[in-house]
């Protein structure tokens, strides 16, 4: 048996992180996203937040690679804090991705067909040192990964904003539905 790994994205700042955090402690583990880790180094060597566009992809996009890979060998259900796909949506929001790498991609690196997505919620926004996007941003990436999942072939899957404790009863019950 491998595991079924499930994505959960969204834009910044809508709560995926605490979601994850929630499912990890009911024993349901999670791979972190890679965005937050860049951004994070970068940081600590005085470095702006994000290098240009495409090297920002790119490097989001072999972390996610290896973590991706590293996971193989797990079982069960395993979460995944945004997905190797969300660093190809933005080399194609760039031009720098062509349908046959994008096709490649998802034959080599599928995820459960449902995918979580978690809608901006202005109530629990806020910024920090690694998260600068204004809300209005946020809600422009969480509708482009909307529009880019399911062009993908993937079955969106609001989490309704709430109570943690609800939005991950939400999740495992949606997954033990199927």
């Amino acid at each position: 048996m491998t595991a079924r790994r499930v994505v959960v994205t969204g834009g910044p700042g809508a709560g995926k992180t605490t979601l994850l955090d929630e499912l990890a402690r009911r024993g349901h583990p999670y791979v972190p996203e890679s965005a937050r880790e860049i951004i994070r180094e970068r940081l600590s060597q005085g470095l702006p937040p994000r290098p240009d566009p495409k090297a920002f992809a790119a490097g989001i996009l072999n972390r996610d690679i290896e973590r991706y890979q590293d996971a193989r060998s797990r079982e069960g259900i395993l979460f995944f804090d945004r997905s190797i796909l969300d660093a190809l949506g933005m080399l194609d929001q760039i031009g720098q991705l062509s349908a046959p790498e994008r096709d490649r991609y998802l034959t080599e690196y599928p995820y459960h067909r449902q995918v979580f997505l978690l809608p901006p919620w202005e109530a629990i926004y806020q910024t920090d040192s690694e998260r600068d996007q204004t809300f209005p941003q946020s809600v422009r990436v969480h509708d482009g990964l909307r529009e880019w999942y399911l062009r993908c072939g993937y079955e969106i899957v609001s989490v309704p904003p709430g109570p943690v404790a609800d939005r991950c009863d939400f999740v495992l019950q949606t997954l033990h539905a199927r």
